[in-house]
């Protein structure tokens, strides 16, 4: 097994390198990555992200959004949870978990945590989930990925994924917190961060000392395939399915109720119903969003480049495009 070190916090940037080592420069032996981000969603290859995330909230927390090549649900992660990554040649066309989960539950139980594997996907500790696992293969190669929760921010993890008003958020809070759990909590003794993942790292590499260092060259390319594969608008909404939602507005102007069909991120036909007063024809206000992409900034400008600003009585281009997206 080689240990590559990341380097980085930026997920982009280690998703990038996961690509890079899977189908570019595949290493004589099983690669594993143990690395962390900034506050991130990770988001499921098959999900709509706009139906999983709370993406008002996750702007104004600088919360990072990306689209994971492999299937499962959405996840948060923080510094105070780490990633792992096995990066292995396969002939195998099925999915199967336990032979990576099991140097990991290995290595946690080396530290006095009684983990164990749920049989699906989820790793946890009295049947609380502290780490989520997901697969895909690319260029003959599998790849498997899964979190860890060691002392993640489980309000900002829940406020992040729940789209609903705080009443519910608070609930969402107390059942989440009754279902996950942090690593942290079960050490014998206390550990940081860095401490727990040097621990880990030696402990799945069973005495191999095999690393392997990113070149300049690797560094630069990683670098073009976190921009091309990972931080785009295209990969991340672009991959969206289709799907259809209202949004209603009620602003001093009247009510603004608009059905909408969005598919890879853009907007292919849209309807608006309502009691305002306009100058326009609800045709022509519908146009102005065809084949925009479905998000705040670009129905803003939209609207603005059609005219859209000023031609609704008391209600602004502003106000509609938060309205219509989040």
């Amino acid at each position: 097994m080689i240990y590559i070190e990341t380097g980085s916090t930026d997920v982009y940037y280690n998703f990038g390198l996961e690509y890079y080592f899977t189908v570019e420069k595949q290493l004589p032996d099983t690669v594993f990555l143990f690395w962390r981000t900034t506050p991130t969603l990770m988001v499921g290859k098959y999900q709509n992200v706009l139906e999983e995330i709370n993406k008002p909230y996750a702007d104004a927390h600088n919360i990072r959004i990306v689209r994971r090549m492999s299937g499962g649900g959405t996840i948060y992660t923080d510094p105070g949870g780490w990633q792992f990554t096995f990066i292995q040649h396969s002939g195998a066309d099925e999915i199967e978990f336990h032979q990576y989960i099991a140097p990991v539950i290995g290595a946690l139980r080396e530290l006095g945590v009684d983990a164990s594997f749920n049989g699906r996907n989820d790793l946890t500790i009295g049947g609380k989930k502290f780490s989520g696992n997901a697969q895909y293969r690319l260029g003959g190669r599998t790849v498997h990925h899964g979190s860890l929760l060691f002392d993640t921010d489980i309000e900002q993890m829940v406020a992040s994924t729940t789209v609903d008003s705080y009443k519910i958020l608070s609930k969402s809070i107390k059942s989440v917190r009754d279902r996950v759990t942090n690593i942290a909590e079960h050490l014998p003794a206390p550990m940081d961060p860095e401490a727990f993942k040097a621990r880990m790292v030696r402990s799945i590499m069973v005495g191999s000392t095999q690393t392997y260092s990113l070149t300049p060259e690797d560094d630069d390319r990683i670098r073009q395939l976190a921009e091309e594969k990972f931080r785009s608008w295209e990969r991340i909404y672009g991959a969206d399915p289709k799907f259809n939602i209202e949004r209603t507005g009620r602003f001093a102007g009247g009510k603004m109720q608009f059905k909408i069909d969005v598919q890879k991120g853009v907007i292919q036909h849209a309807a608006v119903y309502g009691d305002f007063f306009s100058t326009l024809d609800a045709e022509t206000i519908c146009a102005a969003l065809i084949g925009c992409r479905y998000d705040r900034g670009a129905v803003l400008e939209a609207l603005r480049r059609h005219s859209i600003d000023g031609a609704v009585y008391r209600i602004s281009a502003e106000e509609m495009a938060a309205a219509i997206a989040d």
